[in-house]
């Protein structure tokens, strides 16, 4: 699974709530069974709507008979007005139907979106839409980042950002409280007795129970393929008959699914560190076990083993490894508790998973971090600071909302928990940094409601050229996977980049990177064929 979007901090989920409104119409009719039947077994194109008459129209699939889409959302204005939460950006609610294939069945949704206008009018290009990964990652204030880091691009785009259906200031659900988050990542993950095995299981079941439960039967429609028909309707009320997009991590797959269902209204495309978009959720988040721990072992270990005179954490990669397992023991027996944070075994595993996203600080947090933890009470001020960050804000009941609403029920789950129970433990035993939440991941969609998403299949068909970044040692959206999806989107070109494992890559430090990026979206310009980068060293 992608546990990280790649935010700034300002744009971490929001920890209110918002309630949405309770349904009773046909669709949750359909797709429900009892809670509590499906819990006791478990522990034993269809269309897009088109409106006609304006350059900006919403766009039936190619070769989709579409009927019209209602006149209040495609005819709604935006009320574009200046972001609460950052200046430099107007933000504005667009209204959508919470299912676009029936949309006058059940209430409305709103979908906060954002953007800033291209600085330099007379280069302005036309409009680069953005979106957040994770799924669970807000991408509201987004734009800003992008015009700090990319300025040429916020000279010639106007650059738009929204917080996707389900997170943020879009409507979104509702799933645990703080407590009852803090209880699913309780205990330790890798105990594999046939009674924790049960408390896993029960744990994940309830996490599923309580989405159900409190969303206002919102769960069946947070999906990527209702995301991509979001952005259809946003295209079209901005006024373009085309749209060029960058996202991501998982908003490689939203950009995947859009691109698919509306070929025609792609201008540009850049596709940034892959999710395996052309397959299911459950066959890519099987590999991520061994990217984890690819980057953990192949990359950190070896970073802190060469700084050991600063992290004295051994000075070779195996010396690092058994000292961090030694300290994951030892919190087992005896977690830290300090205040609201509780730091055992799952809580260093999170803290750990985090920190190697991303050389660049990423690393160093996490060293400092580990300094802390063989003698809290006597460790140094800063570094216990900087290890309640690390180990204490890993995701949120907000973020696990989404991301469990759309890699649950966008594509298939195998239900059978005898048999994630025997992957568990051996991911667990292999794998273990990742491997060890295996369970009480897939139990949690196996206790979803069953899937009813349409599947969307990647080709590439109808689509321009295409640009797809990633790099070798990615742990969270693996170049193993990145390789499939570059072969299902056809005539995309491939940026690899080579002794690098960090997630996202632009924009970044890498000229190699930033040229072919930029070259693409202000001219036009593809790499002839697939594309090296090699990694920039940095102090």
């Amino acid at each position: 699974m992608t546990t990280r979007d790649l935010t700034r901090t300002t744009s971490t989920p929001d920890t209110s709530t918002r309630t949405t409104r309770t349904s009773t119409r046909r669709t949750d009719r359909i797709r429900r069974t009892t809670f509590g039947r499906r819990t006791a077994a478990l522990l034993a194109l269809l269309t897009l709507a088109s409106a006609t008459g304006t350059t900006g129209a919403v766009a039936a699939p190619t070769g989709a008979a579409a009927p019209a889409v209602p006149a209040r959302y495609a005819h709604q204005q935006l009320a574009w007005q200046t972001c609460a939460e950052e200046a430099t950006l107007e933000c504005a609610t667009m209204t959508a139907p919470r299912d676009w294939h029936h949309p006058d069945s059940g209430p409305d949704i709103t979908v906060a979106v954002s953007r800033h206008r291209a600085t330099d009018p007379a280069r302005r290009i036309g409009t680069l839409l953005t979106a957040a990964g994770g799924p669970g990652g807000q991408g509201l204030l987004r734009p800003a980042d992008h015009v700090r880091n990319a300025p040429a691009l916020g000279a010639s785009y106007d650059i738009i950002g929204f917080d996707q259906r389900g997170v943020g200031h879009s409507t979104r659900a509702v799933c645990q409280t703080p407590e009852e988050f803090r209880t699913f990542f309780s205990g330790d993950f890798r105990d594999d007795t046939p009674a924790d095995r049960a408390r896993v299981i029960a744990n994940s079941a309830t996490l599923a129970a309580g989405c159900e439960q409190r969303s206002g039967g919102l769960l069946p429609f947070l999906t990527t393929e209702q995301t991509a028909r979001d952005i259809d309707l946003l295209r079209a009320l901005l006024g373009e008959r085309r749209i060029s997009y960058y996202g991501p991590s998982y908003a490689t797959m939203i950009g995947a699914y859009y691109a698919t269902l509306f070929p025609q209204r792609i201008e540009r495309m850049v596709l940034d560190s892959n999710i395996g978009f052309d397959g299911t959720w459950e066959r890519f988040q099987l590999g991520q076990p061994m990217s984890f721990q690819r980057r953990f072992e192949e990359d950190f270990l070896p970073w802190l083993a060469a700084r050991d005179a600063t992290y004295h954490y051994g000075t070779t990669p195996a010396e690092a490894k058994a000292r961090w397992e030694a300290r994951r023991a030892a919190l087992r027996e005896h977690p830290i508790v300090d205040g609201q944070l509780i730091l055992g075994p799952n809580q260093l595993d999170n803290g750990t998973i985090q920190g190697i996203y991303r050389e660049n600080n990423g690393f160093t947090l996490l060293a400092t971090a580990l300094t802390a933890l063989d003698d809290w009470t006597a460790a140094d001020p800063a570094a216990r600071t900087t290890a309640r960050r690390v180990f204490g804000d890993y995701l949120s009941p907000e973020f696990l909302a989404e991301f469990f609403a759309v890699t649950c029920g966008d594509t298939p789950w195998t239900r059978d928990l005898s048999r994630w129970a025997v992957r568990g433990a051996e991911n667990a035993a292999r794998w273990p940094l990742v491997g060890a939440r295996t369970l009480a991941f897939a139990a949690v969609c196996a206790s979803w409601p069953a899937p009813t998403a349409p599947r969307v299949h990647v080709t590439g068909s109808g689509l321009p050229p295409t640009l797809m970044l990633n790099s070798v040692h990615d742990p969270a959206t693996y170049y193993e996977a990145a390789l499939s999806a570059h072969r299902a989107l056809r005539g995309s070109r491939l940026v690899t980049v080579t002794d690098n494992g960090d997630h996202g890559q632009y924009p970044g430090p890498n000229p190699c990177v930033r040229n072919a990026v930029e070259s693409y979206l202000l001219t036009g310009a593809t790499p002839a064929a697939d594309l090296t980068c090699p990694t920039v060293t940095t102090s």
